[in-house]
């Protein structure tokens, strides 16, 4: 299977320049933060713990900033907590756009996200009104020359992976949330490289979007994934490669 990838986004993060690695490091820290608030600070026994873990780890965040932002989760330093709040809306031509949110103030991120929504044409709904549309799905991405097609296919579909999908300089692996680290942790028992993954919304069916509403969408998840509360955004807009 190959073909266009649901996952750009997580290629993308490679290569970025310093003023973004700096807000994903933000970001991640801050989901660390939650994730050891609510479960504190061992990532054994705190699945959401490990999964920013692990994203921290292929983004090169800094193991200070790690500790930090663990310390912080569980009561070790002081420091306003954060709130996590999702908002849906519509973008150009109709398609659904997800956001979400961990912010120290939510009147703040509430402005912000609707600025953008209303900067670019869009507009917030009410919850529920597109999330309907999404599941959750787990995505692991294993460079072609970490291991060979078989050894990759045999161990994921065995792990209980939905689907291996094999890309020109890459396997992109698909699984359902419940078998997402039962999948990761068989490809590091055996040693094999990934180059990103995550757990994330994916969108039963796609609208297309071309020319200028391509532009304004593109425009509006820029403008969205550059705000500090912003954590993930997600859309059901498929674009051409060249928009």
């Amino acid at each position: 299977m190959s073909g266009h990838s649901k996952w750009e986004n997580i290629k993308r993060k490679k290569g970025k320049t310093d003023a973004i690695r700096g807000r994903i490091t933000t970001k991640i820290s801050k989901e660390i933060t939650i994730a050891a608030r609510m479960g504190g600070g061992d990532p054994v026994g705190n699945m959401r713990l490990k999964l920013a873990l692990m994203k921290a780890k292929q983004n090169n965040v800094p193991k200070e900033n790690i500790q930090r932002a663990i310390a912080k989760g569980v009561g070790a330093a002081t420091g306003a907590g954060f709130d996590e709040v999702t908002y849906e809306g519509y973008g150009p031509g109709g398609a659904a756009v997800i956001v979400e949110v961990n912010t120290d103030n939510r009147n703040r991120a509430a402005a912000d996200v609707r600025h953008a929504f209303t900067h670019h044409g869009g507009s917030i709904g009410t919850p529920g009104c597109v999330s309907w549309m999404f599941k959750k799905k787990g995505s692991i991405i294993v460079p072609k020359d970490a291991a060979d097609e078989d050894t990759v296919m045999m161990l994921a579909l065995d792990a209980g992976a939905e689907d291996v999908a094999v890309n020109e300089d890459n396997y992109e692996i698909t699984t359902g949330p419940d078998e997402f680290m039962t999948v990761s942790d068989a490809l590091e028992k055996e040693g094999i490289a990934v180059e990103a993954s995550e757990l994330a919304l994916v969108p039963d069916n796609y609208v297309q979007l071309a020319g200028d509403a391509a532009e304004v969408m593109n425009k509006l998840t820029g403008e969205l994934e550059e705000l500090d509360d912003v954590q993930e955004v997600y859309t059901n807009a498929e674009m051409p490669d060249e928009e």
